[in-house]
């Protein structure tokens, strides 16, 4: 359960009731802070996307966004979306390109030297299978390695891990973990070669 101190959700609670894999009961203290935590990410993205920021005001709106300092070499092209922002964290020399979409809830982390394309989704969160249930959200990180180059509108899905060095190919859903050093694609994505250009044994 939640822990609530005098009365009200802290941020590290919240956080670290996420990150243990809980779930998000519709109408609980947990999610009623999740929306309360939603409105603040959804004012910091506006000023974000809606004028010309230069490079370093983006690093400081990220900042602002995520809750701790990016690296002096983080790049970003907004539009950028998230409706948390706050489990995001970002490892040197990653790029953001246009139009991305973080749900972090559940915890999104992306190495050093990383690349991330155009429109790419990261959805950290489940609802319910049961529709009795289906307001309750179970959430799982999405870890991305080191030198990972995600393609333009890819979508990585709750409890993923990318492996460093990996590629996913433009418009592949990842469903499952991605070995490191190779490339997958397709729709759900599977291995499609080694980066090293070596095929599959079949």
């Amino acid at each position: 359960m939640l822990k609530v101190r005098k009365n009200k959700v802290e941020l590290k609670d919240f956080l670290d009731h996420l990150n243990r894999g809980l779930a998000v009961i519709g109408g609980s203290e947990a999610h009623l802070f999740m929306h309360k935590v939603s409105q603040e990410a959804l004012k910091i993205t506006a000023e974000l996307n809606n004028t010309y920021h230069t490079p370093e005001e983006i690093r400081s709106i990220m900042s602002e966004l995520i809750g701790n300092p990016v690296d002096e070499s983080f790049a970003m092209f907004p539009p950028f979306h998230t409706d948390c922002g706050k489990n995001i964290t970002i490892g040197k020399d990653v790029f953001i390109n246009a139009g991305c979409k973080f749900q972090d809830q559940g915890g999104i982390t992306i190495g050093d030297g990383s690349l991330i394309g155009h429109n790419v989704v990261m959805a950290t969160l489940n609802h319910d299978l049961s529709p009795e249930n289906r307001g309750t959200m179970h959430p799982a990180p999405i870890v991305i390695g080191k030198n990972v180059w995600i393609g333009s509108n890819a979508t990585v899905l709750a409890g993923v891990t990318i492996g460093d060095g990996a590629v996913i190919a433009a418009g592949a859903v990842v469903t499952k973990d991605v070995p490191a050093n190779t490339i997958a694609g397709g729709v759900p994505a599977k291995f499609i070669k080694k980066v090293d250009g070596s095929k599959e044994e079949k």
